[in-house]
């Protein structure tokens, strides 16, 4: 395996670099500040996004730093999940970046399966204003009312009925249902009962403004709302939408997740460690720059084995996840499943430690807007559940072991 970088992608790495440095950094508390003020509360009906986000969108999109993520040399860069990996590394420095570059969850997960999986018709449709950044996308899957880390729980249901097909159910925690250019989901449902187990579902492409669907309520994520985005819970009643906007076919809404998952799992990692790249950074400036008890507060309470610790953990949690990236590449998804589900686990938990030990040494300012610590350890927290719980993960990575053995 060579994680080597190439020289197409060690341009892109300095260019991400640059345009961060030159438009990103310089407004990025004033953009955290000003989304809150501009979103108070949950009434997710009024929310906006901050009057800087589509000039900044504008300014990557002329620079060529826009839909990075997608393989395709004429609507991406053509860039391999190895390649994009640093990029998002990069991105997760800031929370709100890669949305300036059109890489943002759920977003990108959508356009990979519209990307693979949708007909012409569906991809002019929706998948080309997504690539202009004109319009964004939830995905819904996880319900409230069943356990949801077993996805064929799922309830809501997606019946033919005619030239049409009809749904009904329940999701919640869909991402960036609030945003004001959220206008589809793709909702997966129950189809197919009769059929073994992971060909009972499809997936269908549901514009949000249809008849039948009520966005309930956003939720908090640990006191926040994500707004603009937000996570939100919506229930489908009787909701018909033309049999066109299936993908693939009835039943097959796992094996399009399965290749949904793969890429976009490298993605969120790699985000995670650009995280605590930025969050061992101000580690470093706060304990180097005020004393306590007549040294810095680096010398002190054994923070300078915290450090190393955390170095080398990010540096494992790196490697680990270009692994996968590679297996993805060179390999296929399903021949990097053990990899897939161990990222999953190790960089999330790698992520809550350094912002953690972060946050400790900052002290009260931790736990406030001054820094984005506090934001990094929410979302760290969330990652380990968000696409699987560490205990589905751990579960995979133990059946494909136990295998080898059996």
């Amino acid at each position: 395996m060579d994680f080597n970088h190439s020289q197409k992608t060690l341009g892109y790495i300095e260019r991400v670099k640059a345009f961060m440095d030159e438009h990103i950094y310089p407004v990025e508390e004033q953009i955290y500040a000003e989304t809150h003020k501009l979103n108070p509360g949950g009434d997710w009906k009024n929310w906006q996004v901050h009057p800087l986000i589509e000039p900044l969108k504008k300014k990557a999109q002329d620079a060529g730093l826009w839909n990075l993520f997608l393989p395709d040399t004429k609507l991406g860069k053509g860039l391999t999940t190895l390649e994009y990996a640093p990029l998002a590394e990069q991105m997760g420095r800031v929370l709100f970046a890669s949305e300036i570059f059109n890489c943002n969850a759920p977003d990108t997960g959508n356009m990979e399966v519209l990307y693979h999986f949708g007909n012409e018709f569906q991809q002019k449709k929706w998948l080309k204003p997504l690539l202009a950044g004109e319009i964004r996308s939830v995905f819904g899957m996880t319900e409230p009312d069943v356990a949801s880390s077993d996805a064929t729980n799922m309830q809501a249901t997606v019946e033919l009925d005619g030239n049409e097909l009809v749904l009904n159910g329940k999701k919640w925690w869909s991402t960036g249902l609030g945003h004001p250019n959220a206008k589809i989901t793709i909702f997966m449902a129950l189809s197919n009962p009769e059929n073994d187990k992971h060909s009972q579902h499809s997936m269908v492409v549901v514009p949000l403004d249809t008849p039948g669907i009520e966005i309930k309520r956003m939720l908090q994520a640990f006191g926040d709302y994500d707004a603009p985005s937000g996570h939100g819970e919506m229930h489908l009643t009787n909701v018909r939408v033309p049999k066109e906007n299936l993908l693939v076919g009835m039943g097959k809404g796992f094996a399009i997740a399965q290749g949904r998952l793969g890429p976009g799992r490298i993605h969120h990692c790699m985000r995670s460690i650009g995280c605590a790249e930025k969050a061992l950074e101000l580690a470093m400036q706060r304990g180097m720059s005020r004393s306590a008890f007549g040294k810095p507060l680096m010398m002190l309470g054994g923070n300078r084995e915290r450090v190393a610790e955390a170095r080398i953990a990010i540096e494992q949690a790196r490697l680990l996840t270009l692994q996968a990236a590679w297996k993805i590449d060179n390999l296929g998804v399903k021949n990097a499943m053990v990899d897939i589900s161990a990222i999953k686990v190790a960089v999330p938990k790698m992520l809550e430690e350094v912002v953690d030990m972060a946050i400790q040494i900052h002290g009260g300012a931790g736990m406030c807007d001054d820094f984005p610590l506090a934001r990094f350890a929410a979302g760290a927290r969330a990652l380990r559940l968000a696409d699987g719980p560490d205990e589905v993960h751990k579960g995979m990575v133990a059946r494909l072991e136990l295998k080898k053995y059996q």
